[in-house]
């Protein structure tokens, strides 16, 4: 018996897929916008600000108040022009944004820590040492102020926010340095003194050495203790192993480089004012030309980035590791400034 097959119903009609609504593909195009927006502003806000001129910024300062420059002035003046860069740059300040593209980021938020840990240190050193005379006299009373101010979270968005402290605290610096200027106000002071230029240079030698270190582990690095070397009655709370691996994560190696960078922008700017408030010591002691060194060392850490992304390959290995170019020039800057701090404090 032969199977036959039934003839087609002529009446039946071939289901046809409902074609994408017009509101869907509005979506896409929406969404493909927004994705293209982010993309770009990420891309603009990941430009690194341009140095400016010290000395150019500290008369221009003065020309606008009307005041005058005197010692100490181009110092401060740098410390405030650095802290309004660091929250008027491209993008505002992003290391407490919630939203995108500043949450998507991160290596110019680690850019902008290394800016305000050199803030928070020149802020510490002109409360505690460039305004006061001894030990024994009064802090100033907008450094008061304003140092506990740059210690504030970085990362705090819930009021009070993070960039409203900041601000209060270049107010502060800003009142400073009116009363510095003002020669009818003998209540604010910036002594040029060698002593308190090595405390300074103290603070600044500790982060280098730190940072160094921390760029020098992008490949991981086998150290012997030398905790208690030198000293034979030195204790430690907790015993430590005889030998030491230390090792970057791999997700924190640019985040490392970053800071840096932020760190040696900001110290780059600092020592040029230093080198002309502090010209009287540095000439006597012959040290000019050691500061000019620290200066260039850490104009090359600020050379452009030619890689589309940072790159951490091994010492001797095929690909470039710019962690470990950032750390040399940082380690010479860093020697070069315990070899100026030693200078100063010679006598």
């Amino acid at each position: 018996m032969t199977d036959t097959v039934p003839p087609m119903d002529t009446g039946d009609k071939i289901p046809v897929p409902p074609q994408r609504s017009w509101r869907w593909r509005l979506v896409g195009v929406a969404i493909g916008s927004i994705t293209l927006l982010v993309a770009g502003l990420m891309f603009w806000w990941s430009t690194e600000p341009d140095p400016f001129k010290v000395q150019a910024n500290a008369d221009a300062y003065a020309k606008q108040r009307g005041e005058r420059v005197v010692p100490g002035y181009v110092s401060v003046a740098t410390a405030i022009r650095i802290a309004n860069t660091l929250l008027d740059k491209r993008g505002g300040y992003l290391s407490n944004d919630l939203l995108p593209p500043g949450v998507l980021m991160d290596n110019i938020p680690e850019w902008e820590f290394g800016v305000l840990q050199q803030l928070r240190d020149f802020s510490l050193a002109l409360r505690n040492d460039f305004s006061r005379s001894q030990s024994q006299s009064q802090d100033d009373i907008d450094l008061r102020e304003a140092q506990p101010r740059f210690a504030f979270s970085n990362d705090r968005w819930i009021l009070p926010s993070t960039e409203s402290q900041y601000r209060q605290a270049i107010g502060h610096l800003d009142g400073y340095l009116a009363r510095l200027a003002d020669s009818d106000e003998y209540n604010a002071q910036f002594y040029v003194r060698a002593d308190n230029l090595v405390s300074w240079l103290t603070l600044v030698e500790k982060q280098l050495g730190s940072l160094s270190q921390r760029l020098s582990a992008s490949v991981g690095q086998v150290r012997i203790n030398t905790d208690l070397a030198n000293e034979e009655a030195a204790a430690q709370s907790t015993r430590a192993p005889a030998i030491v691996v230390t090792r970057t994560p791999w997700l924190e190696i640019d985040n490392v480089f970053y800071e840096a960078r932020g760190t040696s922008w900001a110290l780059l700017h600092l020592l040029k004012a230093i080198e002309r408030d502090f010209r009287p010591v540095l000439e006597d002691k012959n040290a000019v030309i050691s500061v000019k060194q620290i200066i260039r060392e850490l104009e090359e850490a600020q050379a452009p980035v030619m890689s589309p992304m940072i790159l951490n390959g091994g010492g001797y290995g095929f690909f470039a590791n710019h962690s470990l170019v950032m750390a040399n020039y940082l380690s010479r800057a860093n020697a070069a400034i315990i070899d100026l701090r030693k200078l100063l404090e010679r006598g």
